[in-house]
């Protein structure tokens, strides 16, 4: 037996005994391990740039009030306390009841190599469930109540889980994944889509006013700039806001060459190859080696959105 065939054997034998790292499948080297029983482990908010005077109303307006993330123990009106996948607590993300309110967890690292990089979680997405629930006639957008599909199922807007990397000389991009779950107009959509522009930032646009206003699209503003990938992709939303079953994500990507590599979601896996990562245009000179993750979780409809993190493993193969 090689050297490498038993140090991958003694890896495998340690992470099946790991009650977090067991149901994941991560790369050889893992980065973070983070599940939110124990804190919220570096996961913040994320915030605009403010300018070099320190005032904080010179933030972008996309980026005012984007909610930090919570830990939750997910308690309903109906049920009580429903905990995380395991054990109590979960990472939430939750928007305000505004059409087009964002609310963004990031984790900021760094890399010391370039290769694949991985992103797994556990997740599972909600409208905020109400008594009334701002639905008429049991009906919203596609969706009438028959038994089984619930109107909130059309009430929640989309997730979205992405990159902010940043090397080689100051090349800066972002890989991005979003589950498009309703349109503009409450119709479901239910597919994986990804923008063809860069983040607009206030590096490209120094001392001009920002063109968007706060409840627009800050990682890709206009929605001509989002193009589908794969087919549509049903997932267990469970009739009722809360019923929350937890869903497996990966996103596989590649920093050598600054590409997307593949997602899974559940049990379907789309190949992200021919999948284009748009480079901003110059480069950037304070963000060597930046390694940044982030979810986001995005309403369409003036209800809260609710976005649940049970735990979360980054990992590389550099």
């Amino acid at each position: 037996m090689t050297q490498t065939s038993t140090a991958d054997d003694l890896r495998a034998a340690i992470r099946s005994s790991d009650p977090v790292l067991c149901k994941y499948n991560p790369l050889s080297r893992i980065l973070t391990v983070d599940d939110f029983n124990n804190g919220t482990n570096g996961w913040v908010e994320l915030s605009g740039n403010y300018d070099g005077t320190g005032a904080l109303d010179s933030i972008d307006p996309q980026f005012i009030d984007m909610r930090p993330p919570q830990l939750s123990n997910a308690n309903f009106f109906d049920v009580g306390t429903h905990g995380a996948m395991t054990g109590t607590y979960s990472l939430k993300l939750a928007t305000r009841p505004e059409t087009g309110h964002t609310a963004v967890g990031i984790r900021r690292l760094t890399m010391s190599g370039r290769g694949r990089v991985q992103i797994e979680a556990y997740l599972t997405y909600k409208s905020e469930a109400t008594l009334g629930g701002g639905v008429e006639n049991n009906t919203f957008g596609d969706i009438t109540f028959d038994g089984n599909q619930h109107p909130s199922e059309a009430q929640f807007g989309a997730f979205t889980v992405a990159t902010d990397i940043c090397g080689d000389g100051g090349i800066r991009y972002h890989n991005v994944m979003r589950f498009q779950n309703t349109d503009a107009d409450h119709h479901l959509v239910r597919r994986w889509m990804y923008p063809v522009v860069p983040e607009p930032t206030p590096h490209e646009r120094l001392g001009e006013a920002h063109p968007y206003g706060p409840l627009s699209d800050f990682t890709a503003p206009d929605p001509a700039d989002w193009h589908a990938v794969g087919a549509e992709q049903g997932t267990c939303y469970n009739e009722v806001p809360t019923k929350t079953n937890w869903h497996y994500l990966r996103f596989l990507l590649d920093t050598e060459t600054r590409s997307n590599v593949e997602l899974q979601f559940n049990d379907t896996v789309i190949d992200l190859r021919d999948v284009p990562v748009p480079a901003y245009p110059d480069r950037w000179h304070a963000l060597d080696n930046l390694l940044n993750f982030y979810f986001s979780v995005r309403t369409l409809s003036p209800t809260r959105n609710l976005l649940f993190l049970d735990s979360v493993v980054i990992s590389a193969d550099w």
